[in-house]
């Protein structure tokens, strides 16, 4: 394929239509999660799931910009409050699940897998 008609992944998993719907099934299974869901009992869900959204675009190629926080600022207040590895594993398998439930097909998982665990240092606090 020629490199500049090639779909990035954004575009691949069907733009920002599928982002607003994958996002908002996450959350329904984020927060019924007893394992992970008191991380959320202060948040504004509306506002949360924006920023998800744009945050999930971004990254996966939407031609927006994305001024949000870091992962490690906007996570350290989880950090403080226990966020660990099993935290976010339960968190990634929601993701995945999610997708897998939306017919993405796995190798586009697979990509943003990848991408959601690029993140893991930053939003657990490890250091470099």
């Amino acid at each position: 394929m020629n490199p500049v008609t090639e779909k990035n992944l954004f575009e691949k998993i069907g733009g920002m239509a599928t982002v607003d719907i994958a996002v908002e099934l996450f959350y329904i299974k984020v927060l019924a999660d007893d394992a992970i869901s008191h991380f959320f009992r202060w948040t504004s869900m509306d506002a949360q799931i924006a920023r998800q959204k744009a945050f999930l675009a971004y990254v996966f190629g939407a031609p927006l910009n994305y001024n949000g926080k870091s992962m490690r600022d906007a996570h350290d207040h989880l950090v403080k409050r226990g966020l660990n590895e099993s935290h976010f594993n339960a968190v990634m398998g929601h993701l995945i699940a999610t997708l897998q439930e939306l017919g993405i097909p796995d190798e586009l998982i697979e990509e943003v897998g990848k991408i959601a665990e690029s993140t893991r240092h930053n939003v657990l606090g490890h250091e470099s």
